[in-house]
């Protein structure tokens, strides 16, 4: 799986770094950087709450 930002639509909630630290960090200005875009088979669960806690949808989860 693979987890994916659309920067177009984030508005820097940050919900999804606060839900899975080890795959997304925020910037300077608060918006979420990937850390790990191929997701360990063992955060797959940390990815899916990140992607579902996103208010705007902008955090995706995709199959590889």
């Amino acid at each position: 799986m693979r987890l994916e930002i659309d920067s177009d639509v984030c508005t820097g909630h940050g919900r999804c770094y606060t839900f899975a630290p080890s795959l997304i960090d925020a910037d300077d200005e608060g918006f979420p950087v990937l850390l790990v875009a191929d997701v360990p088979a063992d955060r797959v669960q940390d990815a899916r709450v990140a992607a579902s806690s996103c208010p705007e949808g902008a955090i995706k989860l995709v199959e590889a």
